[in-house]
């Protein structure tokens, strides 16, 4: 065995210059796989993360415009979403866990001294933190005396105290801030939940109050039980057309009388789209594999060719044709192991310097920041797979030329130039 791999040493010494560029080959072939994959791996968690803390299982609905004439009544009517049909979602208890009304003004302007931002003030229930996913980082949320009452008190955003406070933060809860001209209480702080623009809660109540809305609402917001597939998602939404139609008298049919988005369908199409890139990233990368596995074929074909002569003299003497073909495997296995190493080990190398480099990027959303780039790494047992992925493939990208030299007979080889 010694002595194979010294005579593959000296055939690695003689060609130089050509076993580096295949050995780069393959090196290059294993590093932007794991690389790619890496990247890839990155923008997917980014994409996961966003939604760690919202519940899968929420549906919203928003008011819109009938389209078609419904029992005498014209096409084209606006349609409202209001206390009652808020009431009657939460009395379909045997698919809504809990429901609220939401109730969105936009561009207010809050103000603290000389300092303001312009957001949107979003009216909630004491269920919002559940439906979305909302933590605290200090104070408390909106509370049924809150709703009941229709206090001006307000939560807002860590990103928005700060511009409003600057390093103060402790000094916000309890103050009292400005918002267009009316003056609310702060009573919490919110983390930032790397999403959207973070709008300032308020009871939906005060909302509904200050802006003269009664008992509209702009959406309501609920989360679903015994609902876990797309299918089920679409036919929970059939019947909530249904039960809202009769109420607001429009056809269930009429898909523009009301606006529903369902997570779970949303969740399931962002699922969908993270395969398709997952797939895309590894079939780049098998075909730079297959470029170094090309490599060493191609040079193994030249050995064969160059040692033609010499493997007849071997046959001539007594070798068998099995020596020949270890050979001209072991080779193949030594130089694909060799730099499948160096590539996995750059591959690695350079992944966990992107993770250490950008590992959390983000990118500036209005007052809040959206993770963009989170964790780029490949999992080893990942690498180790596509490494020996390779190994085997080079191995079998030497054996034709392997075979080739070893079912030659002595005679043509003795002539062959």
């Amino acid at each position: 065995m010694i002595d194979l791999f010294q005579e593959i040493y000296g055939t690695i010494k003689r060609n130089k210059l050509r076993t580096a560029l295949t050995g780069f080959a393959v090196a290059w072939g294993i590093f932007m796989l794991i690389v790619l994959l890496g990247a890839g791996n990155g923008l997917l968690n980014a994409f996961q993360s966003q939604g760690e803390s919202m519940a899968m299982n929420s549906m919203q609905v928003w008011p819109g415009w009938a389209g078609k004439p419904y029992k005498g009544l014209k096409g084209g009517r606006s349609i409202k979403l209001t206390n009652n049909e808020l009431s009657t979602t939460q009395r379909m208890d045997a698919h809504i866990l809990a429901a609220e009304g939401i109730m969105e003004q936009n561009n207010v302007y809050l103000s603290k001294g000389n300092e303001s931002v312009s957001l949107t003030l979003k009216g909630v229930s004491p269920e919002h933190p559940q439906l979305e996913g909302i933590k605290l980082k200090t104070g408390r949320f909106v509370n049924e005396p809150d709703l009941k009452q229709c206090r001006k008190v307000i939560v807002l955003h860590e990103k928005t105290v700060e511009m409003l406070f600057g390093s103060k933060e402790s000094e916000a809860v309890g103050a009292y801030i400005e918002a267009s001209g009316l003056v609310y209480r702060i009573i919490g702080v919110y983390k930032d939940m790397g999403n959207n623009t973070p709008p300032a809660y308020v009871p939906v109540t005060t909302l509904q109050l200050i802006y003269n809305k009664q008992d509209e609402l702009g959406s309501i917001l609920f989360l679903t039980k015994n609902i876990r597939t797309e299918e089920e998602s679409q036919e929970f939404e059939d019947e909530y057309r249904k039960v809202i139609g009769s109420l607001r008298q429009f056809d269930s049919n009429d898909r523009s009388a009301i606006w529903i988005w369902s997570r779970i369908q949303s969740y399931a199409q962002q699922q969908k789209g993270n395969e398709i890139l997952r797939t895309a990233i590894w079939i780049i990368g098998i075909f730079t594999l297959l470029s170094g596995i090309v490599g060493v074929s191609n040079i193994m074909l030249i050995t064969v060719k160059e040692r033609t002569h010499e493997f007849g003299i071997r046959k001539a003497i007594g070798a068998k044709p099995a020596s020949i073909l270890r050979l001209i495997i072991v080779e193949s296995i030594v130089i694909t192991t060799l730099f499948g190493y160096i590539g996995l080990v750059a591959g690695i190398g350079v992944t966990e310097w992107m993770n250490a480099v950008a590992g959390e990027q983000v990118m500036d959303i209005g007052v809040a920041q959206a993770t963009v780039f989170k964790n780029p790494t490949v999992d080893l047992h990942v690498a180790l797979q596509a490494t020996l992925t390779l190994v085997i493939a080079g191995t079998l990208a030497g054996l034709f030329p392997a075979r080739k030299a070893a079912l030659i007979r002595p005679i043509e080889a003795l002539r062959a130039d």
